[in-house]
């Protein structure tokens, strides 16, 4: 019996994986894939006279990628973790490239050709600074190249061909940060120089083949010394003062430590405490940089300073380019209105000078890499990489932009929908094929297809026919909704709008600009809201979404706010705020323009309406006794609710700011429980029933107040990392608590758990993600919540003569008579981000969006999360659909809706509906972006693109045509039966 119930179990699995798949002709037609590496912060490039010319970077991200110097395409890319972030950049052997991360403690050799690792080394460093770090591929050992590593007080000699520390020196002196390692040529002896504090500079000498120190001296500075330097030479390096108004010459001559001391006044009159020093790698030439101009400053002889060139206009630096053992080149760029100026200079004589025009909305220029190639005529020209203020990479080489990669869209922080315009009239929705033939030709590969009949060209050219006729790219919505805009915000303060039909990027916009030109000194973008969603009393307006930000870095900083046409990309307003911003609460609420209600609380807890229109303020004002909103504390542990009235609190006559009362708190004792995560319902989220047919024929009604909020504790010591506390002193707590009141609805210990918890609301039941110690598995629980208060509408009688309280209102108010059902399960995978599906109607089954360790997204339909589960479920349950009960969640590959593909460092899911009610599209974010449309129980209220209407007009005719044989072979039949 029980074997036969397994079977049963594992056909029902098999059937659950074939509605998951595709075919493989289907992939990449309603989903696409963006490969991207983040913000450039080192580069160095490879170009070699034959094969391909790579430039390789890293990036603020954690990436390391190989990029195609002729067109910005990724040869390879690799993902480090969070806490291991790259340090240093170089080549080795020119086959080689090395890593330097983790804060100096982890040296790895990758492939360049192929970005395979060679081999990884890990270096014992007692006190790790994330400061100056080096990694020199010159220095030899025997016939072995050594690559040295500087880290604090710490050097380390590696082994270029397999990774082996030869040797390795910690210089015990408390303070010491080495900033500056060379070795003379045909010399054994590695010289080594840093500051002691920053009253101390300190000289070793070493032995490069046994890291013996041989020799070492200090010498006490004239003034405190910044961490600022630049190095002009192999044995000289400038620093700039802790006051910033001087300099001082440090050279290390013969083993001994000389140092000139020269005020930058004596230099240029216009420097003051604002200077900077511009950390290059010059031939005895380093920069100076002030708000208002940057200067280039010659040291010759000993300690003579002489201001070569200064210019007006501030300005980027590149490192050092050596061209020959005399001449070392260095770029200069200058941003102004839509082009920069790019200028080259050899030994401080400039050589070229271009004016390249690049699009709007890049911003200004934040740093630049230089490299040189030869000409046909055997001079040297010039390319540059060029990273810009909304984090785009530029390869610019003679006066235009060769490529760019809009590698802002790696750090992305928040993502909406928005509708595509309505297509005009007389314009088919739907591209059709322009001939007879075309058209018989795409049904007939349709029909090989279906019989099994087509080669690889056939399914190549079905799959080219499907993307052509499908209409999926273009620029007005359709019947289906599948045609849209996701807007998109990045750390960078820059907006983007994705097609959903090909991941193209229709427009963007950079707000910094224009505001830094305006109040707001440094402006940052914090989130992203829609503000007008047209539908039936606005069609004639465009949609818009709405940034919110903070003109500085401090809490207290002023606010402002920016409406964005979803359709164009242009600013319709910008408003910079009087008070701050510390939550934005967007309201179920919307003007008669429909402009939807935006309540902004600032740091005295002051609610300020948005937008400041009498419609808006006559529309919130008749419900602001039903609104409220919550505030959760996690450093405190606390969560409290508000509710408005009108009135300032200052006194202020503004009409449309409103302060606040406090309701309810909810103090959680910090010796015993710490907040780590919170979630609730999305707003915008619509429930098709309340009413649940149970086993029996029973109802029982969903508790679907959008009120309710899923806070998770763990225990202080539980805090840490898995592995921080054991299994008696680790415990996660769940709550359920109303937002209005503040009553907790529900609370579940599990005992011997801790995080990282992820958690998704969705209805009436949330499903959360946590590390279970004892068992040491990762698990998920689901608990659904349901409201007994209507346990009595059950009687058919009642419903038909009105005697239900179905219609009554429902308020917090009212202590809900609610019970629970939870049930949990373990998982597999470590989990990064949690999301649920999301239907025009809620109609359609729920399926979990798990983001994994793998940095995929899996599927999970909601029927595996079901509490109801039992081991041996009844008839009526197998006939309701319930899945045995498992002791672990099924991992079904075909479940993976990423398919094989990685989102790389995965941090967000967005699903949001279509029109039609099977489908919802999911885009998931990280490095990568991947978007999709699934559809939880499949297509059940369309066709597919697959469906074959030849096939069925063939059928149609057989069917017609042995009708009218049959009718004639009777009417002849019964003729000859007459003539009888």
């Amino acid at each position: 019996m029980e074997a036969r119930f397994f079977l049963r179990f594992l056909l029902l699995l098999s059937l659950l994986s074939l509605s998951f798949s595709i075919y493989e002709d289907q992939v990449g037609l309603a989903d696409w894939h963006k490969r991207y590496i983040g913000k450039v912060k080192h580069a160095v490039f490879h170009a070699q006279k034959t094969g391909r010319r790579r430039v390789v970077v890293s990036t603020e991200e954690n990436a390391i990628a190989s990029l195609d110097l002729r067109t910005g395409d990724l040869f390879w890319r690799h993902v480090l973790g969070k806490n291991d972030v790259v340090d240093q950049l170089s080549l080795s052997l020119g086959k080689y490239v090395l890593t330097l991360s983790s804060r100096g403690s982890v040296l790895r050799a990758w492939n360049l050709p192929d970005g395979q690792m060679v081999w990884e080394t890990i270096l014992q460093v007692s006190n790790p600074t994330d400061l100056l770090l080096h990694v020199l591929g010159n220095v030899k050992s025997g016939r072995d190249s050594l690559i040295l590593a500087c880290n604090g007080g710490f050097i380390g000699a590696v082994s270029s061909i397999d990774g082996v520390i030869v040797w390795k020196k910690e210089l015990s002196v408390d303070g010491l940060k080495l900033k500056h390692v060379f070795q003379p040529p045909e010399s054994d002896t590695i010289y080594a120089i840093g500051f002691i504090d920053t009253s101390q500079i300190a000289l070793y000498h070493l032995n490069a083949k046994t890291g013996e120190l041989l020799k070492h001296a200090t010498q006490s500075s004239p003034v405190d010394l910044s961490s600022e330097i630049s190095v002009i030479s192999i044995d000289s390096l400038v620093v700039l003062d802790s006051t910033r108004s001087s300099l001082l010459l440090i050279k290390f001559t013969d083993g001994t430590i000389t140092h000139h001391h020269k005020p930058l006044s004596g230099i240029a009159k216009d420097f003051s405490d604002t200077a900077e020093l511009i950390p290059t790698k010059l031939n005895d030439i380093f920069v100076v940089k002030t708000p208002s101009s940057v200067s280039f400053v010659k040291v010759k002889g000993d300690n003579e300073l002489e201001l070569i060139e200064k210019s007006d206009q501030t300005g980027i630096v590149s490192d050092s380019l050596t061209l020959s053992e005399e001449e070392q080149a260095f770029a200069v760029v200058h941003h102004s209105s839509n082009a920069i100026n790019f200028q080259v200079q050899i030994n401080g004589r400039e050589v070229l000078t271009e004016a390249i025009q690049i699009e709007e909305h890049r911003g200004r220029v934040k740093s630049v890499f230089l490299n040189n190639y030869l000409k046909t005529d055997k001079s040297h020209g010039f390319r540059a990489l060029i990273v810009m203020e909304d984090e785009s990479l530029l390869l610019v080489q003679q006066g235009a932009v060769v490529w760019s990669r809009e590698d802002g869209l790696a750090s992305i922080s928040n993502a909406v929908p928005a509708e595509l315009p309505v297509e005009k009239e007389g314009v088919s929705v739907v591209e059709v094929e322009h001939t007879l033939l075309e058209w018989l030709k795409g049904h007939m590969l349709k029909l090989k297809g279906t019989l099994m009949l087509a080669t690889p060209d056939d399914m190549g050219a079905i799959q080219a026919m499907h993307l052509k006729s499908s209409g999926r790219n273009k620029m007005t919505r359709d019947h289906n909704g599948f045609r849209k805009l996701i807007i998109v915000l990045t750390q960078s303060g820059k907006v983007y709008a994705l097609h959903t039909g090909d991941g193209r990027i229709v427009w963007s916009y950079l707000l910094t600009p224009l505001l830094q030109s305006q109040r707001c000194p440094s402006p940052s973008v914090l989130t992203l809201r829609n503000w007008r969603v047209p539908h039936h009393n606005a069609l004639q307006e465009n949609p818009s979404v709405l940034l919110v930000g903070r003109c500085g870095p401090s809490l207290e900083s002023q606010g402002f706010l920016s409406i964005v046409d979803s359709y164009s990309g242009k600013e319709l307003e910008t408003l910079i705020l009087d008070h701050s911003i510390a939550e934005v609460v967007p309201l179920p609420l919307a003007d008669s323009s429909e402009q939807k209600l935006h309540l902004i609380i600032d740091n005295d807890l002051n609610a300020h309406l948005y937008p400041r229109s009498s419609d808006s303020l006559k529309v919130f004002i008749g419900d602001m006794a039903n609104m409220y909103y919550y505030k959760v504390e996690n450093a405190k542990g606390v969560v409290k609710g508000y509710a408005f009235k009108e009135g300032h609190g200052t006194g202020s006559s503004d009409e449309y700011c409103f302060s606040t009362r406090e309701l309810w708190s909810l103090v959680f004792p910090s010796d015993s429980e710490r907040i780590v995560a919170t979630a609730r319902r999305k707003m915008t989220e619509v429930v098709h029933t309340q009413a649940k047919i149970m086993t029996h024929q029973d109802v029982m009604y969903k508790y679907i107040s959008k009120n309710m909020l899923f806070v998770a504790t763990v225990s202080p010591k539980a805090t840490g990392g898995i592995g921080s506390a054991g299994p008696d002193e680790a415990s996660l707590v769940a709550y359920l608590i109303d937002t209005v009141t503040g009553r907790i609805l529900h609370r579940v210990t599990h005992q011997g758990a801790q995080g990282p918890v992820h958690a998704v609301v969705s209805e009436n039941w949330v499903v959360y993600h946590y590390f279970n110690l004892r068992a040491h598995r990762y698990e998920m629980t689901v608990i659904e919540i349901y409201d007994h208060s209507r346990a009595d509408n059950k009687d058919l009688m009642k419903l038909v003569l009105g005697k239900h309280n179905l219609t009554a209102p429902i308020t917090s108010y009212s202590r809900p008579e609610v019970t629970t059902k939870s049930q949990s399960y373990f998982f597999t995978h470590s989990v990064k981000t949690i999301a649920v599906t999301t239907t025009a109607r809620g109609i359609t089954s729920k399926q979990i969006l798990i983001g994994t360790i793998g940095d995929q997204v899996l599927a999970l339909d909601k029927r595996f999360l079901d509490p109801r589960r039992t081991a041996n479920p009844s008839q009526e349950e197998k006939e309701e659909g319930i899945i045995p009960l498992t002791d672990s969640l099924p991992i079904i590959p075909q479940s993976y809706v990423t398919h094989t593909l990685q989102v790389g460092d995965l941090r967000g899911i967005v699903s949001f509906p279509a029109t039609l009610e099977s489908t919802t599209h999911v885009f998931s974010y990280g490095i990568d972006l991947f978007y999709t449309r699934i559809a939880p129980s499949r297509t059940y209220d369309s066709l597919t693109d697959e469906f074959s209407y030849v096939l069925l007009l063939i059928t149609v005719v057989v069917l017609v045509v042995a009708i009218l044989v049959m009718w004639a072979m009777s009417k002849k039949q019964d003729l000859q039966e007459k003539w009888r």
